[in-house]
């Protein structure tokens, strides 16, 4: 690993890069670094962040003890650390099981308003492409943007379809949308631009539950197509 991709974010934080721009090897990647550091972290690794094509490590500082006489910044010696722990580590070894979670979801109506759209867009039926949505197994890339936004990959590329131009001042939570090449769910009621065609009833962030986030970044997810009634029988959301 060149040094030049490990750098300082902060006073507090590495910033290692293993690749560039959105795509699906070099984020696997990234969640195979993840959690092969979390399953042998040093204490002085408090945190780990991962993104699409990089990984913030979250570092206390004041548990750095480094041996090295002419390391004085504890920072640095990490920054080294890192570097060396990446020379003799294989990712491609790790165990590549991961958690798969089934999303709920009722297409078009009024939880999907621009089902339509899309679908006039991709030249296809409604039915065709909420079919699609749910055929996929899509990755967790990383969470943002709001407390548990999951930016997932594995899009049927037919379905790509950019934002809209003005965003709308409020999506309802839960809502499950398309934005490029990638789709996502709102947590939180709020506003986004994001193309929008169903909605789950689950809570997707709650600060009360352990871990808050339904999903974890590296999570493989599903969606499952139900009726008005079924989400309405299942809604998580508070009124």
């Amino acid at each position: 690993m060149k040094a030049d991709r490990i750098g300082f974010l902060g006073d507090a934080a590495l910033l290692l890069r293993l690749g560039d721009g959105i795509d699906a090897v070099i984020n696997q990647r990234v969640h195979a670094c993840a959690a092969t550091l979390h399953a042998q972290a040093p204490r002085w690794l408090t945190g780990l962040t991962p993104a699409y094509a990089c990984l913030a490590l979250h570092i206390d500082v004041t548990r750095i003890e480094s041996d090295d006489p002419l390391e004085d910044n504890p920072l640095s010696w990490a920054r080294t650390w890192l570097a060396q722990w990446l020379e003799r580590t294989s990712l491609e070894a790790i165990d590549g099981s991961k958690r798969t979670v089934e999303i709920p979801v009722v297409y078009g109506g009024e939880h999907g308003p621009d089902l339509a759209t899309l679908a006039a867009h991709a030249g296809i039926a409604m039915e065709d492409v909420s079919a699609r949505h749910a055929s996929s197994v899509y990755t967790v890339a990383m969470l943002g943007f709001a407390p548990g936004f999951p930016y997932l990959l594995g899009l049927d590329t037919a379905l790509a379809m950019p934002r809209l131009t003005t965003p709308r001042t409020r999506v309802a939570a839960g809502s499950v949308g398309i934005g490029g090449a990638q789709t996502g769910i709102y947590p939180q009621a709020g506003p986004g631009g994001w193309r929008l065609i169903g909605r789950t009833p689950l809570r997707l962030f709650d600060a009360q539950r352990d871990p808050p986030c339904l999903l974890q970044a590296g999570d493989c997810v599903r969606f499952v197509a139900i009726d008005a009634a079924t989400f309405a029988a299942m809604d998580e959301h508070p009124q």
